[in-house]
């Protein structure tokens, strides 16, 4: 079932704001920004949470304090067309933990990956050892990612 922000009101859409930007805000605080008891609050983050609004929580780590300076896209072209093999090719794909994020996309490649490796070299080693051998992988292109002006995982919510 698809959720819609249409049957949000203007405390949830203010809540789901605040948690994006400040996650480890206490529920009393939140509630004082919502104007809500901290148990009316809870209840409404739970709803949120168990209708899939709120999809979890993470701390967002610097990469490059821990030793991860190289970041790159793979777009990668498959030369399979059977579903068993693809899936299979997917499943290795997304369990690999250099593999930060993994999209079916539009184009000239059937999907792109956002890599973290802790140099060049490593990254080459991913993708001699790691990508090359998966079966079915007909090309790969690489762009190195040289400084990232904007990340966010903050989505564009409508004014409460």
């Amino acid at each position: 079932m698809l959720n819609s922000v249409s049957s949000l009101d203007r405390t949830d859409i203010t809540i789901l704001r605040v948690l994006q930007a400040e996650g480890r805000i206490s529920n009393v605080e939140l509630s004082d920004r919502v104007h809500l008891s901290p148990p009316a609050t809870l209840a409404r983050v739970r709803r949120l949470e168990e209708e899939g609004y709120i999809s979890g929580y993470a701390a967002m780590l610097n990469r490059e304090k821990l030793g991860h300076d190289n970041l790159a896209l793979i777009e990668i072209a498959l030369e399979l067309h059977q579903h068993e093999r693809i899936a299979e090719v997917l499943d290795r794909l997304v369990a690999m933990p250099e593999v930060l994020e993994c999209y079916h996309v539009t184009g000239e490649y059937d999907y792109m990956i956002k890599v973290s490796t802790v140099n060049n070299r490593a990254l080459d080693h991913f993708i001699a050892t790691r990508l090359i051998p998966l079966p079915g992988i007909a090309r790969i292109h690489t762009s190195i990612v040289l400084k990232a002006l904007k990340q966010t995982t903050q989505l564009d919510l409508p004014e409460p």
